[in-house]
């Protein structure tokens, strides 16, 4: 299993209605080392999904670098970042996008149909990646026969089959009860403790943020602290 660190420098990002110029990120600048499980919070509009899409790759910054591991994203042209994405992220979100049609196993299975893969190295992956989750006996079971939690499962077995550097997760406890939750925080503290995954998390809830090493509070496209959690233990 692999991890990378992140490092932003002087971000900027600035989005457009009409001719009016709308800031988001002003002057941003964030480290977090590989292996760190990171929660970020402020309130709504401060910019963080923004900023998680940024560092996934999903938006170019207006000013400044991004830096994931040995990857600059503000040199990559759109087509580098989507190869680059589909090998270095994993995506977790608070809906779970997940095909209706088609079983956890193939849903799972989607991400690695980019590469050139035998069929059985595919099928290897994905019951991995499955079990990690708990849900290797839920292969064939398609998304109206699992409970919510359980969707969420195979969205972040879908994020990790392919052993990306980082995990975004953008809400993704946001749409589940208080148990199935911590359900979830808890296979996102797995992955982070046994697989030294680097995770970045954004979250309203401080609940789920308590979960993560480190919080960091987004004000205006600011960041305004990093609190550590007592008991956490830099990686």
């Amino acid at each position: 299993m692999s991890s990378a660190d992140i490092e932003l420098r002087d971000v900027r990002k600035v989005y457009y209605k009409d001719q009016i110029e709308i800031p988001v990120l002003d002057g941003l600048g964030l480290d977090i080392s590989a292996g760190d499980f990171v929660a970020l919070m402020g309130p709504s509009g401060s910019g963080k999904s923004t900023l998680l899409h940024l560092i996934g790759g999903l938006d170019q910054v207006t000013a400044g670098s991004v830096r994931v591991g040995d990857a600059h994203l503000e040199r990559m042209t759109e087509r580098e970042l989507t190869q680059w994405r589909s090998r270095h992220v994993g995506f977790i979100f608070q809906m779970y996008h997940l095909v209706p049609v088609l079983t956890a196993a193939q849903n799972v299975e989607l991400p690695l149909l980019l590469f050139r893969m035998p069929a059985r190295d595919r099928r290897e992956r994905v019951a991995i990646a499955l079990n990690v989750v708990g849900l290797g006996d839920r292969m064939d079971h398609r998304p109206n026969q699992l409970s919510g939690g359980q969707e969420q499962r195979v969205a972040i077995a879908r994020a990790i089959v392919t052993d990306p550097d980082v995990i975004l997760a953008d809400e993704p406890t946001g749409d589940l009860d208080a148990t199935t939750s911590e359900d979830i925080l808890n296979l996102l503290n797995l992955l982070n403790t046994e697989f030294g995954k680097t995770i970045l998390m954004v979250t309203h809830d401080p609940r789920a943020a308590s979960h993560a090493r480190h919080t960091l509070h987004l004000e205006k496209g600011v960041l305004e602290r990093d609190v550590s959690h007592a008991g956490s233990t830099s990686p």
